[in-house]
């Protein structure tokens, strides 16, 4: 491997030299690319794709070399240094793997490696260091995540659902009085319990929502071909004819 390894730094590196888009590059210019890289490796696996799964994640690598490549000629870091802080950070914070700290379960472990971290970056509040550029979705959950770690949590998810019921209430008044700002706040309060409840529950809200995303579009799309079998454009159908289309779907 770590010949294959060194073979990927060398193409990067002659990418960097003599290729002229590569070697106008910067960091920003290829965060989009990055971030585009790791959807689709997250699509593979939810595929269940490995073909896809291991061409994506050949894609990651390259990016990860080529930021560190770059990074490299700026005289910030090398790839060696990349390997080192991972392997460092990995080590300390699995005391229970690495050292005598026994555990009762992936949720002490979780609760440890917050901790651990807690005590590396002295005077960071524990919310700190969340990018506000994670999906929304994402980043509720890993804020919920770390509020859990010091027991900031509902006892059940009754807790949970009532908070649900609560924040649905306070919408309805907001939808009924149309104050755009409130109305928004309120939109963003229930989006915020319904990740929790779905992280309380251990399901992963995206994954979710996609779901419902591709059940939805199969229905419509159900919806359509049987207007179309009577010879009825969508466009011309009436309200009550797609709703029974629609529950002929379901």
């Amino acid at each position: 491997m770590e010949e294959k390894l060194r073979k990927l730094w060398e193409v990067v590196a002659r990418l960097r030299a003599e290729c002229p888009w590569d070697r106008e590059q910067t960091p920003a210019s290829m965060r989009r690319f990055l971030i585009e890289e790791a959807y689709e490796a997250a699509e593979a696996i939810s595929e269940g794709d490995d073909q896809s799964l291991k061409e994506e994640l050949g894609d990651i690598l390259l990016h990860v070399f080529f930021h560190a490549r770059m990074a490299q000629e700026r005289g910030a870091f090398t790839m060696a240094d990349v390997a080192d802080f991972i392997t460092d950070k990995l080590t300390r914070r699995h005391p229970h793997v690495f050292g005598a700290v026994e555990v009762s379960g992936p949720a002490e472990v979780v609760i440890n490696w917050e901790t651990i971290k807690g005590r590396e970056e002295t005077g960071r509040r524990l919310l700190d260091g969340i990018p506000k550029s994670l999906p929304a979705m994402l980043r509720a959950h890993r804020i919920q995540d770390r509020a859990r770690s010091v027991g900031f949590e509902w006892e059940d998810p009754r807790g949970v659902l009532d908070k649900i019921e609560e924040e649905v209430a306070e919408l309805k008044a907001e939808v009924e009085g149309r104050d755009r700002e409130r109305l928004r706040a309120e939109v963003g309060d229930l989006f915020f319990s319904l990740i929790n409840l779905c992280r309380y529950v251990d399901v992963d809200a995206g994954e979710a929502l996609n779901l419902t995303n591709d059940e939805f579009v199969r229905r419509f799309h159900a919806v359509q071909d049987a207007l179309a079998a009577e010879g009825v454009e969508l466009a011309d159908a009436t309200l009550e004819q797609m709703e029974e289309k629609w529950q002929a779907a379901k």
